[in-house]
């Protein structure tokens, strides 16, 4: 396993980190349909022993339950991870999800994380979306994560899904150490921007679906289905001409990795880490041949 520095200020992080969105289960508007627990020990366990250091969850996947199997399953090796989870989603007893940046609201829930996970600092704390429900500006959802860094409960902070002027407004309040954007062969989108201006300020990029949760895998064809509970079952890139297009779009990168002797998923990382701001390419797991495939 390789190792690279998160940003200007981060620490040494390995180039492919552990996904932990299917790890929450079933039972919330986003899942990835039921998840055995064993199984996600298991999976954590096998990247562990791969080098693996990263690991990401966040406090909405499963409603809690992903940060609670994470903080389990590293249980006696906390301190040979580097544990990252997010903030700024949050839900009510119907299980309805808002988006909320609010100082208040993520001191609370920062606090709320460390119980799950059974820990007593956060080292990567992630804003998960901009807050365009309460409309919170960047620079208070700052003000909170650089309160809870001054307090010892976060070490390092970082932001998912932001575009350059969040960026920007964020890093007026304080440094900015790593964005987790999606980013993949078939999402080069933020080559543009977003990369750019990273590398510029040194911050960290920890990329999300760098298989494009699952087109990349080059295990789906044109009747690949979806269970009812699997948020892909609605996704348009997932199901009907969307899904045709994209596994017509795998077949020709199949003759590429093809050349050089490697598989769909390891081509797949390799583009995204070729980027010099990347530092990291988060791989969605549920066993432990979801991490296997990509060494």
């Amino acid at each position: 396993m390789k190792y690279r520095k998160l940003g200007k200020n981060g620490p040494e992080i390995s180039v492919i980190g552990f996904g932990s969105w299917a790890i929450g289960g079933g039972g919330w508007a986003s899942a990835w349909g039921s998840q055995d627990d064993k199984l996600s020990t298991e999976s954590v366990r096998v990247a562990l022993d791969n080098g693996i250091n990263f690991y990401d969850t966040a406090a909405v996947y499963g409603l809690g339950h992903s940060e609670e199997v994470i903080g389990k399953a590293l249980k006696g090796d906390r301190d040979k991870v580097v544990l990252a989870t997010k903030c700024g989603l949050v839900w009510d007893e119907n299980k309805s999800i808002s988006k909320n940046g609010t100082y208040d609201s993520i001191l609370r829930e920062a606090e709320a994380s460390l119980r799950r996970m059974g820990t007593d600092y956060i080292d990567l704390y992630q804003m998960h979306w901009p807050d365009t429900d309460t409309n919170a500006p960047a620079e208070e959802t700052m003000r909170a994560m650089d309160k809870l860094v001054q307090d010892g409960k976060v070490r390092y902070v970082g932001v998912s899904n932001y575009n350059v002027p969040l960026l920007e407004a964020s890093l007026s309040v304080r440094h900015v150490d790593s964005l987790q954007p999606p980013y993949s062969i078939l999402r080069p989108a933020i080559e543009k921007e977003i990369l750019p201006f990273c590398l510029e300020k040194g911050i960290g990029v920890v990329a999300y679906s760098p298989l494009t949760s699952g087109l990349l895998s080059g295990n789906y064809t044109y009747d690949t289905k979806f269970s009812d509970d699997d948020w892909r079952s609605r996704n348009a890139a997932h199901i009907g001409e969307g899904l045709r297009k994209n596994v017509d779009r795998v077949e020709k990168l199949k003759e590429i990795a093809g050349r050089y002797g490697i598989t769909i998923p390891q081509l797949a990382i390799a583009y995204d880490l070729a980027h010099p701001a990347l530092t990291s390419a988060i791989v969605g797991v549920r066993k432990p041949s979801h991490i296997l495939s990509v060494l």
